[in-house]
């Protein structure tokens, strides 16, 4: 069957037939935990000029020449620590995540939508994922990047990959690209009833921390709005929660590199928490909206080990939205007036 005969019952009857797709995406991951699966996926990663913006010619250079031969090897390890039987917990929640916003998508009366789910590196690839759409003859798409504050890394990025695979279509469909939510009403409770449910059971800490990933500090400086949308959905969590702001802390993690990054840095201010008395606290990473690497490996071990070390005594990390079904709802309200 042709891809024109494909959207249409009748290739005589026109060409739509009026269904919209929702691609919903996230960063990615390896495919496996091992060396190998890690050289392919880093060198996807850290060749997007989004992520790194050294003069093109020299990157590539460092990266083939040392990068991709020292760190594979390290990052399998980290991964090995979080890998389940299901295999990369970012792909599997995700999954997880984009099968119960089609169930209430269908169930709330929007029966003519298909909703896929695709990674900006690694598998499922952004292009598997608009292909599968093109496939099923839909002529709508809403692409729904799973990042709540927009950040050229990951959002700018995620619209470049979407973008560099539509160019080589005839046809391009009608395009609805969201690039953020990090204050929608939905989302903001539902970070709220997660801190709110561990205060619950486990008390009030010294500090609560909001840690979100970090990027280079010339990054903002040269526009890019992460850095304040970070601080305004922590503003609305507390607000929502009523909470003491002197309870409260931004910070930025998963630095790398000699450059300068967003400060306050995660690790380094948990690390003079204890010589303040400050011996139990809470963490809580609102840029994913999935665990990963990032919030179960850095988290969860590194920095409770960097806490620890320096003589903290309480440390809990409140896990991330996940597949809850009030962060369902929200992702569910920030594609609604669209559908």
């Amino acid at each position: 069957m042709s891809r024109f005969s494909a959207i249409t019952d009748n290739p005589h009857d026109g060409r739509f037939n009026h269904k919209t797709g929702i691609l919903v995406t996230n960063l990615g991951s390896p495919d496996a935990p091992t060396a190998k699966a890690l050289r392919v996926y880093l060198a996807e990663f850290l060749s997007d000029p989004r992520i790194v913006e050294i003069p093109r010619l020299v990157w590539l250079m460092i990266l083939h020449g040392i990068i991709l031969r020292v760190r594979p090897k390290k990052s399998a390890k980290a991964y090995q620590s979080i890998w389940t039987e299901h295999g990369s917990p970012l792909v599997h929640i995700s999954q997880q995540q984009t099968d119960k916003l089609a169930k209430l998508i269908k169930h709330s009366g929007f029966k003519n939508t298909e909703v896929v789910m695709a990674m900006r590196y690694g598998n499922p690839s952004i292009e598997a994922g608009l292909e599968a759409l093109r496939d099923k003859g839909l002529t709508r798409i809403i692409v729904l990047p799973l990042y709540p504050q927009y950040s050229s890394p990951t959002t700018g990025s995620t619209f470049d990959a979407v973008a560099d695979v539509l160019k080589k279509w005839r046809w391009v469909p009608e395009l609805h690209f969201i690039n953020g939510y990090h204050k929608n009403p939905l989302y903001i409770e539902a970070l709220a009833n997660t801190i709110a449910e561990d205060l619950a059971a486990n008390g009030t800490p010294q500090k609560l921390v909001f840690s979100y990933h970090g990027m280079p500090k010339r990054f903002l400086d040269h526009g890019d709005p992460y850095h304040c949308l970070c601080q305004q959905t922590t503003r609305l969590v507390v607000e929502k929660l009523g909470l003491d702001k002197s309870l409260v802390e931004t910070t930025f993690q998963s630095r790398f590199g000699k450059a300068e990054w967003l400060q306050p840095y995660t690790d380094a201010t948990l690390a003079s928490y204890p010589e303040q008395g400050i011996k139990d606290i809470a963490i809580i990473s609102p840029a994913f909206s999935a665990d990963c690497l990032e919030t179960l490996e850095e988290l969860e071990e590194e920095n409770r080990e960097i806490f620890e070390h320096a003589g903290g005594e309480k440390y809990r990390y409140i896990a991330a939205l996940n597949d809850r079904d009030d962060h369902i709802n929200a992702l569910f309200d920030v594609i609604k007036p669209l559908l």
